[in-house]
């Protein structure tokens, strides 16, 4: 061990670690605009720079290790007036839209600014015209606020491995484009919304479709409802200030009734329904020889990735539909059938913690006759937003419950929103299927927890089963890659594109770091614990839909509602 002194405080420190590392550890901020946790350093920001006793020259502290018996001061005179003129310069280019700017209040550079004290423009001069690139259904970018920091570079190559992304030109020049400065819809992006939760400032923000849904929140000639994502009701509550883990499931849907949806439904009861399709399918495809290993298909980001990336691997994906189109096909069918309404006037919302879902909504495979599953999708910040412009906030509400039938849910469709929670799911049903029998434990402890591959390896009925879950698109481009290598010992693979799953996805609250990410995760597993059904297959509500309209699992019209197909893409490179 080290031993160093940091703004007079002793410190203690491993021999390669950075001064950044040290001092947060020591509870010690030193401002940064490009460092990313877990991710070799770049330095590209300088706004970390340190004062270190013995050096003339300032050192960054995301990139220079530690020595022993170092001094440094992180706020010396020399340091401030460094940052302060990184600062003012970057907002030299920089637009003056804070008051409407999506990020106003939530930028990195605004609080940066603010915390240095820099009230007006220090420096004046030509500022770069650039066009937003509104190309893409699920974000939006706007190269005139980018601050060239590389974050959204380096998440969409390093822990994506997507690379839709990167510096063009070089000097004053340099920007962060596409291939072809073509936009994102005809590039290989993905639309996971990952650089959107790094971006610090507002360059990169989904496509927000609060106006749409409020105009047919007012449209008297529009029956409008909405469903809420297994991930959402343990992360909306953030936006209001409430701390991360809380669940406030009958709060959301009580203030979700009060900004006017007509029905609240639940889409962890078409979770259930998806694991008994995708359960269904995957016993079918061990039992007849199908092809396996069998991939998950409830994440969007994952399939145009496959579609992308893997096209001779679409036929090892799953024919189900997502849970949010499923209950969407379902709303505008049996539901729509069941109350005598016109399909064509149903305004089908979903609250998603995912960018992608608005991409999927919009494919036209998610259409019967023309009118799509699901009209509009917000994310969890939209949803936030949604509910403050309605005047309706979430402390000292009421709880209340969702609508039946939609309403209803085992804890299995809860955990969803974790990675993991679809494989474990999928066993629990998997496992009854096969023997008649229910899995005894149900915890699947193997699937838990946040790291980026995991597998499971069980004797179901006499069959031995290999299961992997992965999240991450780089994690899941590795696994991929041994599977084309011969690796043969997996029957079902769950892929979420974000790392950890919904619970960390593209339309969660920003500024999340790992604390919240695993307090989230820990309370869809305590829900979990303390729910009296833990399985798809014992939803009563499911088992009703299968008897009074859809039949039986596989069947032909469940086929034609809640399952699809999908087709290789070509994009520019």
């Amino acid at each position: 061990m080290l031993t160093i002194e940091i703004n007079g405080k002793k410190l203690e420190a491993h021999k390669g670690e950075t001064i950044l590392t040290v001092a947060r550890r020591g509870g010690i901020e030193v401002p940064t605009l490009c460092h990313m946790e877990g991710l070799a350093p770049s330095g590209a920001c300088r706004m970390c720079v340190v004062d270190v006793e013995g050096f003339g020259n300032l050192l960054t502290a995301c990139s220079y290790p530690v020595a022993d018996g170092m001094k440094i001061r992180t706020h010396s005179p020399r340091a401030l007036e460094t940052r302060r003129t990184i600062v003012q310069l970057l907002l030299a280019n920089h637009p003056d839209d804070c008051l409407y700017c999506a990020r106003s209040s939530n930028c990195d550079l605004q609080a940066l600014a603010r915390d240095l004290g820099i009230s007006r423009r220090e420096y004046h001069g030509f500022r770069a015209k650039k066009s937003l690139d509104v190309s893409g259904p699920s974000l939006v970018r706007d190269p005139e606020k980018c601050i060239l920091c590389g974050k959204c570079v380096r998440v969409c190559e390093d822990i994506q491995s997507v690379a839709a992304i990167d510096f063009v030109g070089r000097g004053s020049k340099t920007v962060i484009g596409t291939a072809f400065s073509r936009g994102l819809a005809t590039s290989s992006c993905v639309n996971c919304g990952q650089c959107v939760v790094v971006c610090p400032t507002g360059a990169l923000v989904e496509r927000s479709y609060v106006p749409e849904v409020l105009a047919a929140l007012r449209d008297p000639d529009k029956y409008v409802v909405v469903q809420h994502a297994p991930a959402v009701s343990v992360t909306l509550a953030e936006e209001f200030g409430v701390e991360p883990g809380t669940d406030c499931d009958g709060q959301m849907v009580a203030a979700l009734r009060r900004a006017g949806f007509q029905r609240v439904f639940d889409t962890s009861f078409s979770a259930d329904l998806t694991i008994m399709e995708e359960a269904s399918e995957l016993v079918q495809r061990i039992k007849t020889g199908g092809k396996l290993p069998m991939f998950t298909s409830c994440s969007p980001g994952w399939i145009k990735f496959m579609e992308t990336f893997y096209p001779d691997m679409l036929p090892h994906l799953s024919t189900c539909k997502s849970p949010q189109q499923m209950l969407g096909a379902i709303t505008k069918s049996y539901f729509a059938q069941r109350e005598g309404l016109d399909p064509a006037k149903i305004v089908s919302v979903s609250i998603m913690p995912c960018t992608a879902k608005k991409f999927e909504a919009g494919r036209p495979e998610m259409t019967q006759d023309y009118v799509p599953d699901v009209d509009f999708v917000l994310t969890t910040r939209e949803a936030a937003l949604l509910l403050r412009m309605s005047g309706v906030g979430m402390i000292g509400i009421e709880p209340e419950a969702a609508d039946t039938p939609f309403g209803e849910r085992s804890s299995a469709g809860k955990i969803f929103g974790a990675s993991g929670g679809v494989m474990e799911a999928a066993v629990r049903t998997a496992h009854f299927m096969i023997t008649g029998k229910e899995l005894p434990g149900l915890d699947l402890q193997p699937l838990r927890g946040l790291e980026g591959a995991k597998e499971l390896k069980a004797n179901i009925g006499g069959i031995d089963v290999g299961a992997a879950v992965v999240s991450g698109l780089g994690n899941a481009r590795a696994l991929i890659e041994q599977i084309r290598a011969g690796r043969s010992d997996l029957h079902f693979i769950e892929v979420m594109t974000c790392p950890g799953g919904c619970i960390n996805g593209g339309g969660q609250p920003l500024h999340s770091d790992k604390a919240a990410v695993i307090a989230r995760m820990k309370k869809l597993y305590n829900v979990d614990k303390d729910c009296g059904l833990r399985v798809s297959h014992g939803n009563k509500s499911v088992k009703r839909l299968y008897d009074e309209f859809l039949g039986a699992p596989l069947g032909e019209k469940s086929h034609h509602l809640l399952h699809t197909h999908y087709a290789a893409r070509e994009v520019l490179v």
